[in-house]
């Protein structure tokens, strides 16, 4: 696993980081099972604290995109399971700020359903499902 932090990027290191991770998971780049590197092994080749990458991994074991198993380390968790956990997360969001704006479930239902079929007119078939 080779990552690289853009120091002129405008994006936090710890994002890069956690974004890079995130879609190595999700193209299958970084398969089910994969040991990440340590939290100071990875600071130490990228030259970050490790404070950093332990902020990364945070967001991503918040994410369920991997696991820590304490001495067997940091894997990728189940890729499907991570991207479910991340939609359901997404959709309740949604239905959240619906309700703050002040829309019933109606209108939030029909709002979901109108950007469903916008997103699969326009891009087709889902893809790496």
């Amino acid at each position: 696993m080779r990552l690289t932090i853009d120091p002129d990027s405008p994006d936090a290191p710890y994002e890069q980081i956690r974004a890079r991770i995130a879609a190595g998971v999700r193209s299958g780049e970084f398969p089910v099972g994969l040991r990440l590197p340590t939290v100071r092994g990875l600071a130490a080749e990228l030259g970050l604290a490790a404070n950093t990458v332990a902020k990364a991994y945070r967001a991503l074991e918040a994410d369920g995109v991997i696991e820590t198993r304490g001495r067997n380390g940091t894997v990728v968790a189940g890729s499907r399971d991570a991207a479910a956990r991340e939609v359901a997360g997404a959709a309740e969001g949604f239905a959240r700020l619906a309700r703050r704006l002040g829309l019933d479930e109606a209108a939030t239902r029909a709002a979901a359903e109108d950007a469903i079929r916008a997103v699969w007119a326009d891009d087709g078939p889902p893809r790496g499902g």
